[in-house]
């Protein structure tokens, strides 16, 4: 299986390839220059290995949640490349992307609760867990909260934390200090940790057609117009 993943939602912009198994990454983090650069970044990658957009199997594409207007460059990429080479698509949530990191570097996390800088007072946060392949498998729900109302997930056994929501707000790990066994406040989400997922779940048959691909916002005012009156 080769697929291409893209990842824009954050300060971090990655694309990477999944080539049977092995995956190569390139990520810059940026301010504002994701439009400038993703495309070139995704034509240099598949340049050096010798692969055309026929040649893949799928596009993946981090679907949020995250900042609004780095979802809509990242769906709107992702779908453009996935329908004019005629591929299937895959959405992976950012925040599973952070989990899957931290279960690539730590064999021994079984859990992460990641925190994600989601700006405006608030983090956006999920609980992982590592399945028997060591994937990281969402319990319960991703939410958009306050870093005091973040709970501490019940029955982790070693559990991290991670995400730029604990560098956000320090109070956040001084709260939950006792129920985490480390945390990591560098990390982004990822298109390498992107693309394994996707190839995952692409092997369990959840690809979907281009347009169907829809990104989470979680913060849905963000969203959507003000009305006038």
């Amino acid at each position: 299986m080769k697929l291409l993943a893209l990842d824009t939602a954050t300060e971090a912009c990655s694309v990477a390839l999944w080539l049977d198994g092995e995956v190569v990454v390139e990520a810059v983090e940026l301010v504002h220059e994701h439009a400038q650069c993703i495309l070139p970044m995704i034509d240099a990658l598949l340049a050096a290995h010798a692969l055309r957009l026929a040649d893949l199997d799928a596009i993946a594409v981090g679907r949020g949640p995250g900042g609004f207007t780095g979802l809509r460059l990242a769906i709107s990429v992702a779908q453009g490349l996935a329908l004019g080479a005629g591929l299937p698509a895959v959405g992976v949530s950012d925040l599973a992307a952070v989990a899957q990191a931290v279960f690539d570097r730590d064999p021994a996390a079984t859990d992460v609760l990641v925190c994600n800088d989601a700006r405006m007072k608030e983090v956006y946060a999920a609980h992982y867990r590592r399945d028997d392949d060591g994937l990281a498998v969402l319990d319960g729900e991703e939410h958009v909260l306050r870093p005091e109302a973040v709970p501490a997930p019940a029955g982790a056994r070693r559990l991290v934390g991670a995400g730029r929501g604990f560098a956000a707000y320090p109070a956040l790990a001084a709260r939950l200090g006792p129920a985490l066994a480390a945390v990591d406040d560098r990390l982004l989400p990822e298109a390498g940790a992107i693309a394994k997922l996707a190839a995952a779940a692409l092997a369990r048959g959840e690809g979907v057609a281009p347009e169907a691909l829809q990104p989470v916002y979680l913060r849905d005012d963000v969203a959507t117009p003000k009305s006038s009156a």
